[in-house]
């Protein structure tokens, strides 16, 4: 009985596989009679193309072009960032990067490193950078995606770039994650960890939820032995490491079928710790756990940052949610607004960006008598001893009804009421109460977040303006130990968002009558659940 289950799931394989390769090939003949080359002989050609480069070339240039979807890391041992990859839909065309700078935070500059034998273009990849071998940048998956976005394909390799030769290297090692993009990887100690994701060729999805890992010292995939309730399926998580050893899981996105042709798009808000199992020492055997979460939770949103600071906390910015209108049309919500998340616990608390005071100005404070009356507001210099040592008290409650929330004198933030959704603009959410104006970044989606030495910095992403998808290359950075305004590295500049697709719609579809609108509602909206998907899964 075995043996027979045994035959019928190759059958049922190789079955899959015709199928797949029947499609391929009608595909590629569609593809040809439209005048667009197929995706297996573009990435080829940017194999040959880099083959012809012979030397490592280093040059400082300007900032890298509109993008989304790329990553941004911190260099652990220098005070660098580093970018890599990405993609830019201008509403004709699309075009992936392979390019990889060093941004230098002191002297504000990129250095644009060209090195043969590098990972071909692509976006919704991860890169992880640790210590070893004297410095190293990990690459793993992503997609490729053809010029008018109806080709994908999902890369599964893996890359490292020394930092001490500038050479890219290729690992062969067998026995890894399937393709996908979409996916999240963290370095924990010796390993790295790689969760989730999806893979899309056109004619069908999937999500993931496996774990793998790759020993960093073995240079050897293992797909990791999880035990417990696992999340569901999903790519477009945060996955964060923590100081214990644990993994994080946030979030995500992900579809399934209603019907044939329909599908539905859900944002998971969900979170859980990935444990390693204490009695292990193969480090292959770890844990699910799903987590309570404590505090004031963000809105439900995809396509948001989340950057690892000191002291096991993490910090949230901006997304999308996609809400149905009366018509059941979808919408996307944007939003700029920040969330500090304490890792350990874990707890939520909206952030309040308080704006600079200007010099000279008298600090001041409210504080209350014994007899619990409020007492007139009294200069800081009389009281800064007080002040202090209230300032490091955590979760202590003001007037106002927010919190002051330390982490050991290293990262304290002012939290206050959790922000309503911001759609548009940028004005701080919560500051309305002090009457302070105070900047933050438009809201944005799949943006290059990361902290370094205490200081936020905010590249790039992608907002939605009614049909138009606007690629960004702004660029920003917040001192988290102040967080009194946002430092504008590269401003927004509206004039040069380009978008070459028309806003107008064909008469004729004004003249329809309601059953055909039915139909093209039903149409459009799954059009739209698409390409939601699309803009969320890719980072």
């Amino acid at each position: 009985m075995g043996k027979k289950d045994k035959k019928k799931g190759k059958g049922a394989e190789k079955t899959a596989t015709k199928t797949e390769k029947k499609a391929n090939q009608k595909l590629k003949k569609e593809m040809a009679a439209r005048g667009e080359e197929d995706i297996d002989a573009l990435i080829a050609k940017f194999v040959e193309e880099d083959k012809a480069k012979t030397a490592v070339t280093e040059e400082l240039v300007p900032p890298p072009s509109k993008r989304t979807s790329f990553t941004l890391t911190a260099n652990p041992d220098k005070d660098q960032l580093i970018f890599f990859g990405g993609e830019y839909f201008n509403g004709s065309k699309t075009f992936l990067y392979n390019d990889l700078f060093f941004y230098t935070m002191k002297q504000n500059r990129w250095l644009k490193v060209s090195s043969p034998g590098g990972p071909t273009p692509r976006a919704a990849h991860q890169a992880v950078a640790v210590s070893q071998g004297g410095g190293q940048l990990w690459i793993f998956g992503g997609e490729f995606t053809s010029q008018s976005q109806s080709q994908f394909h999902h890369f599964k390799d893996l890359w490292v770039f020394h930092f001490n030769t500038k050479k890219w290297e290729k690992i062969g090692a067998v026995g890894g994650p399937s393709a996908r993009s979409g996916h999240r990887m963290v370095a924990v100690k010796k390993q790295i960890i790689v969760f989730g994701g999806f893979n899309d060729n056109t004619r069908e999805y999937k999500y993931f939820n496996d774990v793998y890992a790759f020993n960093l010292e073995t240079y050897k995939w293992n797909k990791l032995d999880v035990v417990g309730n696992a999340p569901c399926p999903r790519s477009a998580c945060t996955m964060v490491p923590l100081s214990d050893g644990r993994v994080l899981i946030y979030g995500g996105y992900s579809k399934e079928k209603v019907k044939k042709d329909a599908d539905k798009g859900i944002t998971h808000t969900d979170m859980y710790f990935l444990s390693p199992d204490k009695h292990d020492t193969t480090g292959l055997k770890w844990k699910w756990q799903s987590v309570k979460q404590a505090g004031v939770k963000p809105s439900p949103r995809c396509g948001f940052s989340l950057a690892l600071t000191t002291g096991d906390k993490a910090v949230l910015f901006g997304g999308v949610y996609d809400e149905v209108d009366d018509e059941e049309e979808l919408e996307g919500v944007f939003y700029n607004d920040m969330h500090l998340l304490d890792l350990m616990k874990p707890t939520w608390h909206p952030v309040t960006v308080s704006g600079k005071k200007e010099l000279g100005m008298e600090k001041k404070r409210r504080r209350k008598k014994k007899d619990g009356e409020e007492a007139e507001n009294e200069d800081d210099d009389d009281d800064g001893d007080q002040e202090e040592v209230e300032e490091k008290m955590e979760g202590m409650k003001v007037d106002d009804g927010e919190k002051v929330i330390s982490d050991d004198g290293v990262f304290t933030v002012t939290v206050g009421p959790s922000p309503s959704g911001v759609d548009s603009g940028n004005k701080n959410p919560g500051a309305e109460a002090g009457n302070v104006d105070v900047f933050l970044p438009p809201p944005r989606i799949n943006a290059g977040m990361v902290v370094k030495k205490g200081i936020l910095y905010l590249y790039g992403g992608m907002y939605e303006d009614g049909d138009k998808q606007l690629t960004l290359n702004d660029f920003y950075s917040l001192d988290l130990n102040k967080l009194e305004e946002w430092n504008t590295i590269i401003p927004l500049d509206p004039a040069d968002m380009e978008w070459f697709e028309s806003d107008s719609e064909d008469e004729d579809e004004d003249d329809m009558d309601d059953e055909d609108d039915d139909d093209d509602d039903d149409e459009d909206k799954e059009e739209e659940s698409d390409n939601g998907d699309k803009n969320m899964d890719v980072d």
